[in-house]
């Protein structure tokens, strides 16, 4: 029987620490699932845009993007929710009122607030988008200014209490690790995202696995009949059905070999 995995991109396939190069065993696993019939999903909070070739060339049948903003199967689009111009207008408001740095992502583009304080935070992401694509960068003054998603960085200054109230009104907030929020236009998740390409392909969540290693990769396991957690991934490890080991010690490729993705 056909089976599905979703994974996340950061600690799960690329490393965060150390050498970020996608270990070998991971490329070797991916191509013996998809030998053997199964379909790969990435499942990450990066727009379209911040998804590289490194992870591209893997060959994945399909991605979801943006927390669940956006799915492509192949060539095809699944779906693409964005958040409307008015509300953008007003969070970009609500996010200088209480002094929230925020860095917006759209499935084409990242945008700043040049009226924001600047901090190395959002400035190392901005500098490395302007390094490698010039013509991604956009900013809220753009007469075309709109957004997918966004982070947000918080700290003593910013007034977090007002900021968290308000945005859970239109959005998902999505705690970062108290230095940054992550926050998604409801409905969309990594769960909604995974519901919607399981009801394209026809597969049962019975036959749907999730592999993560942070908090953020949470509402996958809601929506798979089985639940994954990198030995990297501390935070999400009580919350998997199942623990596989280190990004560094071949966690993918002994968590599908565990699973039978290579049976044909």
């Amino acid at each position: 029987m056909q089976k599905i995995m979703f994974f996340d991109i950061d600690g799960t396939l690329i490393p965060e620490t150390g050498n970020r190069d996608i270990p070998e065993s991971t490329v070797k696993a991916l191509k013996l699932a998809r030998e053997a019939g199964n379909l790969l999903y990435v499942n990450t909070g990066r727009p379209a845009v911040n998804v590289n070739d490194d992870v591209r060339s893997l060959g994945f049948d399909g991605y979801i993007y943006g927390c669940g903003t956006m799915a492509v199967c192949g060539d095809k689009e699944l779906y693409y929710q964005t958040v409307p111009k008015e509300l953008c207008r007003r969070t970009v408001e609500l996010l200088r009122e209480c002094n929230g740095v925020p860095m917006f992502e759209r499935r084409d583009a990242i945008g700043v607030d040049l009226t924001m304080r600047r901090i190395p935070f959002v400035e190392d992401i901005r500098n490395d988008f302007l390094k490698r694509r010039k013509d991604v960068v956009i900013y809220t003054e753009d007469e075309d200014f709109s957004f997918d998603k966004f982070i947000y960085y918080y700290d003593e200054h910013t007034d977090n209490e007002r900021l968290k109230k308000e945005l859970e009104k239109d959005y998902y907030w999505i705690y970062r690790g108290g230095i940054f929020a992550e926050i998604v236009p409801k409905p969309c998740s990594k769960a909604s995202g995974i519901e919607k390409v399981l009801e394209y392909h026809g597969i049962d969540k019975s036959q749907a696995y999730a592999v993560g290693d942070s908090l953020n990769d949470l509402p996958m396991f809601s929506a798979v009949g089985t639940s994954i957690a990198m030995g990297n991934g501390k935070d999400l490890i009580p919350h998997a059905d199942y623990v596989t080991d280190d990004i560094h010690a071949d966690g993918i490729y002994h968590a599908l070999e565990h699973f039978g993705f290579f049976d044909k």
